[in-house]
């Protein structure tokens, strides 16, 4: 008698990203699809207007919405304050170049300045920080208004469950294409589309400080973080994620971060003196 061959399952391992692996192809189509069902078909809009960082996640984005409308229908702010980088606005003309989209610039310094140094002098990094965050998206507010299109948004999920963006300003565009991707997802998506390796390549920075990087802010590397917050979302607890080989600061680092932001991705709270109060128990939004 033949013996049957015994397979075993391979020992889990914490330092492997398989689990967030995307079928590129089919997920730009789908996002694609998303643009237009949420823009055009729901929202009766055909024109998309993008905030331009030279960043993968703004290049992506608009990578998404010059195939979803058509790169004439596309239109790429530039929003530097005095501090960005040079890098960052010549990345962004980069983008500009290659899919030919609409684009413009505007300094947002003096809008910026004008409110900090009459009333505000002594104020601090981050919260110069939020305000050039809330002065770009008032500009792309007032820009759709007067093009007739939408902000799209540009926020990963990774970024979204941490909290890491400005209230009223990053998550503020009423569609947005990556929200339910990693960060290490875009990146994969990004390669797919073409994106330039020097963009992809270079460290993730929100360039509201010198020097600023995402991953020195957060305390651990996007592939890390993303791969717990794999499990965490889950349902996977601190507890077992560190008896599966995850290190335990990061765990509890990540899960800290998640757990201390839950109202960053809610609307404001409402009172609640009846049985449809909005946002409680009409059109509940839903966290994870």
């Amino acid at each position: 008698m033949a013996h049957l061959p015994i397979i075993s399952a391979k020992p889990f391992d914490p330092s492997s990203s398989a689990p967030l692996h995307i079928n590129a192809e089919l997920v730009a189509d789908w996002l694609v699809a998303f643009l237009k069902d949420e823009m055009t078909r729901r929202r009766g809009f055909t024109r998309a207007v993008v905030g331009i960082s030279g960043g993968v996640d703004s290049t992506v984005t608009a990578f998404l919405c010059a195939r979803a409308f058509g790169p004439k229908n596309v239109y790429g702010f530039r929003m530097p304050y005095k501090v960005s980088s040079k890098e960052s606005l010549d990345h962004a003309q980069l983008i500009v170049d290659q899919l030919g989209i609409n684009e413009r610039t505007i300094e947002i310094t003096p809008a910026v300045d004008g409110y900090i140094e009459t009333f505000e002098p002594d104020i601090a990094p981050g919260r110069r920080g939020n305000i050039c965050a809330r002065m770009r998206m008032i500009i792309q507010f007032d820009q759709s208004a007067k093009i007739g299109a939408l902000p799209v948004g540009t926020g990963n999920k990774t970024e979204r469950l941490f909290g890491y963006f400005t209230w009223h300003a990053d998550d503020a565009p009423p569609i947005n294409p990556l929200g339910d991707l990693y960060k290490t997802q875009v990146w994969e998506l990004a390669r797919y589309l073409k994106v330039p390796e020097v963009i992809i390549e270079k460290p993730a920075s929100a360039d509201l400080i010198v020097g600023q990087t995402d991953e020195a802010d957060f305390g651990i590397s996007y592939p890390k973080a993303d791969r717990i917050l794999y499990y965490l979302v889950r349902g996977y607890s601190p507890r077992r994620l560190i008896e599966m080989g995850f290190d335990p600061r990061e765990v509890h680092l990540t899960k800290s971060r998640v757990g201390s932001t839950h109202w960053k991705r809610h609307l404001p709270t409402t009172v609640m003196i009846s049985t449809s109060s909005i946002n409680e128990y009409y059109l509940r939004p839903v966290d994870f």
